[in-house]
């Protein structure tokens, strides 16, 4: 399947990712400074590594994640592409669908984004979440998939 036809995430969703980063980013930082109080030398060979990984995750990585993902709705299936290391291609067929769900976080509300959840029958990868979208669109697919589920049961 050709990506050219894939819908992008919301832009704001790199911001949401950016966030994300930064405190998982100082969550990093912290166990360099408490390692470094317990070792005195270590900050000198695990604080400069550090600083570059940190830079990456919170500059390069978020717009990577956000780039290397899309989705699609037609012909009766949602389809999500995402994977900066490891690709994956998602086809859920709306006929397979148990259930939908449309969630919020708190940085997710702060800019209006929301995350699509489709349930499948199944144990293993029997969910397929779809980050990043603008929670009126999140909600409109939603409807989309619910009336094709209605018009497959009747």
């Amino acid at each position: 399947m050709d990506d050219s036809e894939l819908t992008p995430l919301d832009p704001a969703y790199k911001t949401v990712l950016r966030i994300e980063a930064v405190i998982f980013a100082l969550l990093i930082m912290i166990a360099i400074s408490v390692a470094s109080l317990a070792v005195s030398d270590i900050i000198l060979w695990a604080g400069i590594p550090a600083l570059l990984v940190v830079g990456y995750l919170v500059v390069r990585l978020p717009y990577r994640r956000w780039a290397s993902r899309g989705y699609s709705l037609a012909e009766e299936r949602l389809r999500f592409v995402k994977g900066v290391l490891f690709h994956a291609d998602t086809v859920v067929p709306f006929g397979r669908v148990q259930h939908i769900d449309v969630q919020q976080g708190p940085l997710e509300r702060a800019f209006d984004l929301a995350t699509l959840t489709v349930h499948t029958a199944g144990n293993h990868n029997a969910s397929v979440h779809v980050p990043g979208l603008k929670h009126a669109d999140a909600v409109a697919m939603r409807e989309t998939i619910r009336a094709a589920i209605r018009r497959d049961t009747q």
